[in-house]
């Protein structure tokens, strides 16, 4: 058998593994299976009211879970398979379990761009939830050594499908009432409203329907200072552009290569054993909105 056909014959039997999409690694269980699903949270210490994505093959598949409105159907044909969730309301025959929406009407969905994740959900036949595939709090992995690191023996199989290219979450919109960005991601929020010919509006606070919507959220160990524009003694240090370090996110001041990077470099500053991660500013534009947001929750008071 294949890495895929092993894969997801686990998944069909009720147990989780970590796969590659073009975004992060993922930590995937059979969406319609509430015990596969509990597994999930259970392997990640995850609060049960954060809400799960579920992942299909196609823009068809998806038509099957959930409601589209006009806006929904433009953005699935710009953007699918692609790095954006879409929030939408729940069918009422939505075989999905209600575990992974939290308890409300309201679904998650995307169909990831890598191939592997497309062939592994495809054999599967079922829609597949996959959070990130580390600690629930903690820095999203971006190779297999990260996955492994984080949560060891809790994963029943693990596909290797090198570094993931974008590096940072899908963004998520929600579509239950006006155009709303939940989550800045690997789609920047621009390329959006002009698809929609709207501007997005920002999260209203209300309860949480996507994932990524937790204040303290992908965090190392170490304690983080942000926009430094000079480094401290004893810090470990994250440039960006001029503001230059050991490790730099892109010395071009390219955002989408630094996105790439973000998770990857914290992950081998975190190893390091320092008290505290300064990082260099991050521009407000493009994908450094969520590179941004990233490390704003990483930042955050710890629960």
């Amino acid at each position: 058998m294949t890495d895929v056909e092993t894969a997801a014959a686990i998944l069909r039997s009720g147990g989780l593994v970590a796969f590659p999409t073009e975004t992060v690694y993922g930590l995937g269980a059979d969406a319609t299976n509430d015990r596969a699903v509990a597994r999930i949270y259970e392997a990640k210490g995850r609060p049960q009211f954060n809400p799960l994505i579920a992942h299909v093959c196609d823009v068809e598949e998806a038509f099957a879970l959930a409601e589209f409105p006009a806006a929904a159907l433009t953005l699935a044909a710009r953007f699918w398979p692609g790095p954006l969730t879409l929030v939408l309301k729940r069918k009422a025959d939505c075989p999905v379990s209600l575990l992974a929406s939290a308890g409300l009407e309201s679904l998650a969905l995307r169909v990831p761009q890598h191939p592997v994740a497309l062939e592994l959900i495809r054999a599967v036949g079922r829609p597949v939830v996959a959070p990130s595939a580390n600690p629930s709090g903690r820095i999203s992995p971006t190779t297999v050594q990260h996955v492994r690191d984080g949560l060891g023996g809790k994963v029943d199989f693990v596909i290797d499908g090198g570094p993931s290219v974008v590096g940072v979450e899908s963004t998520v919109v929600s579509l239950l009432d006006e155009p709303r960005l939940l989550r800045a991601g690997g789609l920047a929020r621009e390329a959006i409203e002009a698809a929609l010919g709207v501007k997005l509006a920002d999260a209203d606070g209300g309860p949480m329907h996507s994932p990524g919507q937790l204040e303290s959220h992908y965090a190392p160990h170490a304690k983080m200072r942000l926009n430094a524009k000079e480094w401290n003694a004893g810090e470990a240090r994250l440039g960006f552009g001029a503001h230059d370090a050991p490790l730099n996110l892109s010395c071009s001041s390219d955002v989408v290569e630094a996105a790439a990077n973000l998770f990857a470099m914290l992950h081998q500053l975190d190893a390091q054993g320092a008290d505290v991660i300064a990082v260099a500013p991050i521009p407000m534009m493009g994908l450094g909105e969520a590179i941004n947001d990233r490390l704003k929750r990483a930042a955050a008071p710890r629960p």
